[in-house]
């Protein structure tokens, strides 16, 4: 069973915001490619038990790592380094709303990771539509897809975990509570 993530569109305040701050938007975007794939390690070692999570988070992981480096390597070409680490807003308060209890905790952590990615695919996708520079706009678009394939990811292992019924009682619920984070943060050059 195939689902879909339906997000409430991200603002053209958000878009306008990027395009004006992209370097700022760039080190930020790096920060969150590498906390992805420490995202992904850290379900490989809370579930060491669960051989398919394992290799999918272990190939998650490399990916968004790879995807670190491409990142870096265009903050270089245009002079730019890394900054020290700050909270990310967006997804602190997505984590407030992960439940305490075992099957719980595993089940929202699926969940709230495919939200996460959706979100990334559609404004990376937005950035790719509106950016001028062709290589640019070729990178975004490839992240944007890489996105839908780690959210679809996020699904098919919830649904492999849990009956259907309860995966799309709970992605409801995760998808009420993401529009009011998106829409409650402020907008800033930021992915989230």
């Amino acid at each position: 069973m195939t689902r879909e993530i339906q997000l409430t569109p991200s603002s053209s305040a958000w878009l306008e915001c990027v395009l004006a701050n992209f370097d700022e938007f760039l080190i930020d975007h790096a920060a969150n490619e590498r906390k992805a794939s420490s995202m992904a390690m850290s379900l490989v070692a809370h579930y060491p038990d669960k051989p398919d999570l394992v290799r999918e988070m272990v190939d998650l992981a490399l990916e968004e790592l790879t995807h670190f480096k491409q990142v870096i390597r265009l903050m270089q070409e245009r002079g730019l380094c890394m900054t020290p680490d700050e909270k990310d807003p967006y997804v602190n308060q997505m984590r407030n709303h992960v439940r305490g209890d075992t099957q719980d905790y595993f089940l929202d952590r699926l969940l709230s990771g495919a939200v996460i990615e959706a979100r990334g695919e559609e404004r990376f996708r937005q950035l790719a539509d509106h950016l001028k520079n062709e290589k640019l706009k070729a990178f975004y678009m490839a992240l944007a897809n890489s996105e839908q394939g780690h959210h679809q990811l996020f699904l098919r292992l919830a649904s492999q975990y849990f009956t259907d019924q309860i995966v799309d009682k709970r992605l409801a619920e995760w998808l009420v509570i993401e529009k009011t984070v998106i829409e409650g943060i402020p907008v800033r050059s930021r992915l989230h």
